[in-house]
């Protein structure tokens, strides 16, 4: 299982829902006016229909998305954000991408680098572990809707590159450039699907032990506090044993 999913599982497991959904609707009006920056139209701008769909599969309400577009197109005040990725390391080495949107680049790279440096890591040079990660399509569906045998007749046919088993969830893989068709193929064959966004998948993954493990899960949490953090990346490999310890 990848860092960032296993993340997403104990921090909804630790209660966190309330505040978690605050952010998500952040994040998500956030891609949506970086997506409509290349035009509003979603039919022909394909990041934006990919950021509208992950909006209103966590329920961001339909104004929202709208006004997200406006600014997005400069209609209206507000569209000033840039996508600013940074890398480093978290507790035992663990490589890291953060990515984020902000509105101040000299505010968000001080206050990155902060974080880091208390949650045990520290901060890179551009290009020290984004090598180490391939930009990859992700959806999730849920186990109780879903068998995997019914998912993977749907990801065959999508052209989906891999189905995984994600613990809570099924997780589908596809290659960037196949993403948005596999998604819509998903949504023309009526299946729900929990989240479907381009993240960073690690190429290989980093085994951890319980103590680092609880350092790395508290360096992320410290980072995805942070509001102008869209999503971070690990190669942080933790054993379902280990995250069952966590959890107690």
């Amino acid at each position: 299982m990848s860092g960032h999913s296993k993340w997403a599982n104990i921090q909804h497991r630790k209660g966190r829902q309330d505040a978690k959904r605050g952010k998500e609707f952040t994040k998500a009006a956030k891609e949506i006016i970086i997506a409509a920056k290349n035009g509003g139209d979603p039919a022909g701008n394909s990041r934006l229909r990919a950021a509208i769909a992950a909006a209103k599969a966590i329920n961001l309400p339909k104004d929202k998305i709208e006004a997200a577009i406006r600014k997005g197109t400069g209609q209206d005040a507000g569209g000033d954000i840039m996508e600013i990725n940074y890398e480093g390391y978290g507790p035992g080495g663990v490589a890291v991408i953060v990515e984020t949107a902000t509105d101040n680049r000299n505010r968000t790279v001080a206050e990155i680098r902060h974080l880091m440096s208390k949650g045990g890591g520290s901060m890179g040079e551009s290009g020290c572990v984004s090598w180490k990660f391939e930009r990859k399509g992700v959806i999730q569906f849920s186990k109780e809707k879903y068998t995997e045998d019914q998912l993977m007749e749907a990801a065959l046919e999508a052209g989906a590159d891999d189905l995984r088993d994600e613990g809570d969830v099924w997780e589908i893989q596809t290659a960037m450039g196949d993403f948005n068709a596999v998604r819509e193929a998903f949504e023309a064959a009526g299946l729900e699907m929990l989240s479907a966004e381009l993240n960073q998948v690690p190429q290989s993954m980093m085994e951890l032990d319980l103590e680092t493990a609880r350092k790395l899960l508290r360096f992320i949490e410290l980072l995805e506090d942070n509001d102008d953090v869209q999503n971070v990346y690990s190669d942080a490999d933790i054993s379902d044993d280990i995250m069952a310890q966590l959890e107690d």
